[in-house]
């Protein structure tokens, strides 16, 4: 009885700890799944816009000595500009031509802010300063810190404004129409190049949120922390359905909590190929995710 306590005990910690990381990627995960579902494509450089929002965040704390709160909104207007002109330079140029083209482009963009910011700010990792005082709650046998609750919370309110933004402004509205029909979309005076560039920007704000919340819950940024984060987020909003903004929450959350679970029972060796495992899982029985539907085309 007192093991099966003891497990339960540990699970239900690990499981807490899942969803602080999960909410972080299910922050990036949704500029994958918006930007997919406006224009069908996969933006491969979305995981290094999450690390330059790191290092904003990061910059404006320690050179300008600014609130964490403020280094936070300050990461998300930097990668906010910085992800329309992606859009601008690596994609609107090559929309209309085969989708090889613009999946390279990306991966160039992606390969030039890398090596951008190894030069800028040098290829190891920094400390990330402690602007929180990390007190400990316990909540019966569960134990929670004070910066989960801030990244939780965080995290929650910028999926509900998101959630706003979509389904009730006038922009929002051109979203939903742009990624249903493209050009009917056009037709009915929808600025298509204005909309998409407004997905690129909303989806990469959050994600320079994200990487401002990931560097200090885990107290280090570095120039190549976007490679692998921005796989694992592409495979939770995979998971979660492709183009679905609620998979995308919850294939990060579902990501999160499995890979902890995962380094709890000793397979933290393999802890980045759990990401990647589940997905293959998932797709063999669902392959349009755990909230995706299959697109109907008309013949």
């Amino acid at each position: 009885m007192e093991y099966l306590w003891n497990l339960g005990q540990l699970i239900a910690q690990q499981t807490v700890n899942g969803i602080t990381l999960g909410a972080t990627y299910a922050l990036i995960a949704l500029g994958y799944t918006m930007v997919y579902g406006i224009i069908q494509l996969i933006n491969f450089a979305h995981g290094e816009v999450y690390m330059i929002g790191a290092f904003v965040g990061l910059i404006m704390i320690t050179t300008y000595e600014v609130n964490f709160f403020v280094a936070l909104l300050v990461a998300a207007l930097v990668c906010a500009p910085l992800a329309m002109l992606i859009e601008r330079v690596a994609y609107r140029p090559l929309r209309g031509s085969m989708r090889l083209a613009p999946l390279i482009s990306a991966l160039g963009v992606s390969i030039f802010l890398q090596t951008l910011m190894t030069l800028i700010q040098g290829p190891n990792p920094q400390g990330f300063p402690k602007v929180i005082t990390d007190t400990v709650y316990l909540l019966g046998p569960i134990k929670f810190s004070l910066v989960q609750v801030i990244i939780l919370v965080i995290a929650a309110l910028l999926m509900v404004i998101l959630n706003l933004i979509v389904k009730y402004t006038r922009t929002g509205k051109a979203m939903r129409a742009t990624s249903q029909d493209y050009d009917t979309a056009r037709l009915m005076g929808i600025n298509v190049n204005r909309t998409i560039s407004f997905t690129f920007a909303l989806g990469a704000a959050l994600a320079g949120a994200g990487g401002v919340l990931v560097g200090m819950y885990y107290g280090s940024v570095h120039p190549f922390m976007g490679v692998t984060v921005g796989l694992k987020c592409f495979c939770a909003a995979v998971l979660g359905g492709i183009g679905s903004i609620p998979g995308a929450m919850l294939g990060g959350i579902f990501l999160g909590v499995a890979e902890v679970l995962g380094v709890a029972i000793g397979l933290g060796t393999y802890r980045d190929a759990i990401a990647f495992a589940l997905l293959i899982l998932v797709l063999l029985f669902r392959p349009t995710g755990l909230l995706g539907r299959p697109i109907q085309r008309k013949v």
